[in-house]
């Protein structure tokens, strides 16, 4: 059970290694972009792709007939991984080996939708996949096998790929342990746990009152989606890549300091942030140097004022 591109990388391993998949779930499909073409779920292609039996449910708490078809699917484990829906007792109680999250992140830290973005914009030093038996809370199951992996500088959209592959990895190691019922089970601790809550598109508005190396984590955290963004003459200005410079800023918070081949430099918390790659409306990310060969920025102008 599963649906984005972070869910493909376990149905691969799985198929490879020889287990059975006898079922695919995924979400249903979405009509996405202007043209409002029908696309498919990533794990709904490559399901059709092995010639898998694929259901799309529109929901499942209460639906019985789906409920049936997994039963008569009579599946020894079920594995999840970013599915996207809370799964009912109902479905939780059919495998008999249980079913196996894959979640993004060292539980019990980050428990909930967006762990991966979350443990970069809040500066974890790291992070990694946890394989946890599920129950009816969120993310509160017991842990069965973990990795963990440093954060460093790296995006959202780069540890993204890591962990997907981590967990698929981790997956089929565990899962002989878990056929012969000795795999190890761990109850996660409550008084550490933390949530890492749903990204939204407002999420990514940059306040530049805050400390530069906060901006820097919100610019990895929301890379590749949703992307951190500033006003710049009444206009949205995606900010992809910035750096913090152990520079003083005496003008208010917003105002560009400073422009040259390295980047924009950015009054931001007292201090200076540099914004190295952007992307304005309608035009494709480049590197900073690149859009100022073909567009003027100037030092004084202040970046956040929507007018």
């Amino acid at each position: 059970m599963g649906t984005p591109e972070f869910a493909v990388p376990p149905l691969e391993k799985l198929h490879d290694s020889g287990y059975r998949v006898e079922l695919v779930v995924t979400q249903p499909d979405k009509a996405r972009d202007r043209g409002k073409k029908v696309q498919f779920p990533p794990v709904k292609e490559k399901a059709l792709e092995y010639g898998i039996e694929v259901l799309q449910p529109e929901r499942i708490k209460g639906n019985e007939e789906f409920i049936s078809q997994i039963r008569e699917a009579d599946p020894d484990v079920i594995v999840v991984a970013a599915y996207g829906k809370i799964l009912p007792t109902s479905l939780l109680e059919i495998p008999r080996l249980g079913c196996i999250n894959i979640h993004a992140s060292l539980l019990p830290k980050f428990r909930g939708a967006a762990p991966i973005h979350r443990s970069v914009m809040e500066g974890e030093d790291t992070t990694g996949v946890t394989l946890m038996y599920m129950e009816e809370g969120l993310d509160t199951g017991d842990m069965i096998a973990a990795r963990s992996t440093p954060i460093g500088k790296k995006t959202t959209a780069e540890l993204h790929d890591e962990l997907s592959e981590m967990g698929a990895d981790l997956l089929v190691k565990t899962l002989p342990y878990i056929k012969q019922g000795i795999n190890g089970r761990t109850k996660q601790d409550e008084s550490k746990a933390t949530y890492a809550p749903m990204v939204f598109k407002q999420d990514g508005l940059m306040d530049f009152s805050r400390p530069p190396e906060e901006l820097e984590r919100l610019v990895r955290g929301l890379n590749s989606w949703p992307g951190a963004y500033t006003i710049y003459r009444g206009e949205p200005m995606k900010i992809w890549k910035a750096e913090v410079l152990d520079e003083k800023a005496d003008q208010p918070d917003g105002t560009i300091t400073g422009v040259s081949d390295r980047g924009i430099r950015v009054a931001a918390g007292g201090r200076t942030l540099l914004l190295t790659r952007i992307q304005m409306p309608g035009k494709k990310a480049m590197e900073t140097s690149e859009y100022l060969k073909g567009n003027k920025m100037e030092a004084g102008e202040v970046l956040g004022r929507s007018e």
